[in-house]
């Protein structure tokens, strides 16, 4: 005999008779379920109708969440001594420059977002072999190299997010 959950028994309460919806109609069927015991998340499709082979229509970007993202994230920062306190001072786990470098090559990836300074990417770009398939590598495109270490730390610490569509058209977020 099959077990439904509390949920789905209530699910039937409630009536859904379309599996597509705009975003406030999906908001309020969302709102009208009872409340878990544990966090959930939601996913959001949408087609956007692009082509991602062509440059001049990919979607990319990056916004700042009002509430974060449900957790606080790990960041660590690439820079030379003069910014690292400000780093520091922002929020970062761990910041250095060769010392961490080779503590990220010796296997170490106990962090979400990797910040580096312009001067620095020349000796993080051999990680990326390492840090590129895990999608922690920084690049001028997200905003992750920049001289302003200290914004930059403290807007991924209270939750920026990047986001992205792939080869299928499919939106990616973190």
């Amino acid at each position: 005999m099959k077990f439904r959950s509390k949920r789905y028994a209530a699910s039937k309460n409630i009536a859904i008779k379309k599996s597509e919806f705009e975003l406030n109609e999906g908001v309020s069927v969302l709102k009208a379920f009872e409340k878990p015991k544990f966090d959930e998340t939601v996913d959001i499709v949408m087609k956007l109708g692009v082509d991602p082979k062509r440059a001049d229509q990919l979607v990319r970007g990056s916004v700042s969440l009002p509430k974060g993202i449900g957790k606080e994230l790990r960041v660590i920062v690439f820079t030379t001594d003069e910014k690292a306190e400000l780093a520091l001072k922002a929020g970062a786990i761990a910041v250095g420059d060769d010392d961490l470098i080779e503590k990220v090559e010796g296997g170490w990836s106990d962090f979400d977002v990797a910040i580096s300074t312009p001067d620095m990417m020349r000796k993080v770009g051999k990680l990326g072999k390492t840090l590129g398939p895990q999608g922690k590598m920084p690049s001028p495109k997200s905003g992750t190299v920049t001289d302003d270490v200290y914004n930059v730390t403290k807007e991924f610490k209270e939750g920026k997010i990047e986001f992205r569509c792939d080869a299928v058209v499919i939106f990616m977020l973190p």
